[in-house]
């Protein structure tokens, strides 16, 4: 499913995406109520991706049902202090035909850039293995709400992400 196309997003929020340590992501249950997990986000230039440990992945079961999903990025601590606040709407894909073994080692250096810490339990997976069963959750944007400053009295600046020139 990796797809090569880019995705542009306002420079903003991908600034917010690449210096996050935890976005929100919302999925619906079976009876339409939104679920949030927070979860290390990584952007690829095309989709917001994270991963998902699979054993009792609720989340997954839940994408697979809906797959209209949000992603906040909302904490100013988890992203270094920037104060711009985003949600991202889209459409997520769990990808679970890959060996859930090795799938999400393609993620490492994007995983890597915002938590160096992930090597040291990289060295240790067979030790801990039901943690490195993985699904990749690949979230493409189809709209996204942006407050400028973090000011959420405000109405949010609204765009449709488009396919980039070139891409």
């Amino acid at each position: 499913m990796w797809r090569m196309s880019h995705i542009a997003l306002p420079p903003e929020v991908e600034e917010l995406l690449r210096v996050a340590l935890v976005a929100e992501l919302t999925v619906l249950n079976a009876t339409g109520r939104p679920i949030s997990y927070p979860l290390i986000p990584l952007w690829d230039g095309s989709r917001v991706l994270f991963t998902s440990a699979v054993l009792f992945s609720r989340k997954l079961e839940h994408i697979k049902a809906n797959p209209k999903v949000s992603v906040s990025l909302s904490d100013p601590l988890a992203m270094g202090g920037n104060a711009d606040r985003a949600v991202i709407q889209g459409n997520a894909v769990v990808l679970d035909s890959e060996d859930p073994h090795t799938s999400f080692d393609r993620l490492l250096p994007m995983w890597r850039e915002k938590e160096p810490v992930i090597d040291m339990f990289v060295k240790k997976r067979f030790g801990i293995p039901l943690f490195f069963e993985r699904h990749t959750i690949e979230v493409e944007p189809t709209k996204v709400l942006l407050w400028r400053g973090g000011d959420t009295s405000r109405s949010p600046e609204v765009s449709i992400p488009r396919v980039a020139v070139g891409a």
